[in-house]
């Protein structure tokens, strides 16, 4: 029997390595690209349009964001607003797409020279504040402001997140430093040694607290800059696993576990039992950069079709992939109802026949 394999979604012209789902929109923004480095690879960020045809979920490019000579390495969303970690700074980025009206997007389809780009095109890359129309779909992207956020001596950042209302936004990089930032103007608010080394990932809570994970094998929840509380994995956590699993995410609902590996491996797991639901051996054959759930609102459960839920995945080897999980088949609850309701009746019938009397 040959290998299980997920189906690609798209292939860009470089290397990806972040990846966010806009769930108003249903729009698959993938980032990467090939760095400074004067190799002819370029950077940018891809916005592609998700749709169903035919029964299938497909993506098409809609738009092309060129980042010059940065390469865009993590992503945050926030309503119309992307955080992009490029090299030691951080780039906001504004988004806006509205369907057109009537005789413009009718004017503006007969503009559009060729097919809708997918898989392998090499497309126009826009610059800051450049309008793409495709299909009737108007997208805007423009650049915000930008910020040094890491200041190792080999500086870049690793992970960035938003706040719950957007007003904040917390930056880690190789240094070890945490940095939060007032949004849209990247004033910066805070600033304290969080780990000793790289920290790898971090959230912010609705109270204020924020938690780090960092390379020194230490999790660590602040309050501001006092530590709360920590864990250290040496000391007093599990054995780690023979997996190497590299990048997760989570799912709306908190229902499912989405997990890539340094194999390019990517597998799907509930989440509080951690029972393993899908799995694909080396689906990407090389490291697994990022992984992204299908959101459970918005434009989500119409994309979804029959499915339970769907992961996108995004490597080195700069394709998209699609991992989808079939509904699992479960008993109606009424069913469950006339099943106990008949239970307890026939037990009470057998009593009865067995010890006259007993009712």
């Amino acid at each position: 029997m040959g290998r299980r394999r997920a189906p690609e979604l798209y292939r860009a012209p470089f290397p990806l390595y972040a990846l966010q789902v806009d769930p108003s929109t249903g729009l698959l923004i993938a980032a990467g690209g090939g760095g400074a480095a004067k190799t002819g690879i370029k950077n940018g960020v891809h916005f592609l349009q998700l749709e169903r045809i035919n029964g299938r979920l497909s993506a098409s490019l809609l738009h092309s964001h060129d980042t010059e000579t940065r390469a865009t390495m993590n992503l945050a969303l926030a309503g119309d607003i992307l955080a992009a970690g490029q090299d030691a700074h951080c780039q906001l980025l504004r988004f806006q797409a509205h369907q057109q009206q009537g005789n413009k997007a009718e004017k503006a389809g007969s503009k559009e020279q060729g097919p809708r780009q997918r898989k392998g095109a090499a497309p126009a890359e826009k610059k800051c504040g450049a309008e793409t129309q495709h299909e009737g779909l108007e997208l805007r992207v423009e650049n915000l402001q930008a910020v040094q956020t890491d200041f190792s001596s080999d500086p870049l950042q690793k992970v960035v997140c938003f706040n719950h209302d957007t007003t904040l936004l917390a930056t880690g990089g190789t240094d070890g430093y945490v940095r939060v930032w007032k949004v849209p103007s990247l004033e910066k608010v805070l600033e304290f040694k969080a780990h000793e080394g790289e920290i790898e990932d971090l959230a912010l809570g609705p109270d204020g607290k924020l938690v780090t994970v960092g390379r020194d094998l230490k999790a660590s929840v602040w309050q501001k800059d006092q530590l709360v509380t920590q864990l250290h994995w040496q000391e007093n956590g599990p054995t780690f696993s023979s997996t190497p699993y590299r990048y997760q995410a989570c799912s709306e609902s908190g229902t499912f576990l989405g997990l890539g590996t340094v194999t390019g491996s990517v597998a799907i797991y509930i989440a509080f039992s951690l029972q393993c639901l899908y799995y694909v051996r080396e689906a990407h054959g090389i490291v697994v950069t990022d992984v992204a759930f299908l959101p459970e609102k918005g434009r989500g459960p119409e994309l979804l079709g029959s499915h339970e839920t769907a992961l996108f995945s995004v490597a080195v080897d700069s394709r998209c992939q699609l991992h989808l999980l079939p509904s699992r088949r479960s008993v109606p609850v009424w069913l469950l109802l006339l099943l106990c309701v008949g239970l307890i009746i026939v037990t009470i019938l057998l009593l009865q026949s067995a010890f006259p009397g007993f009712l």
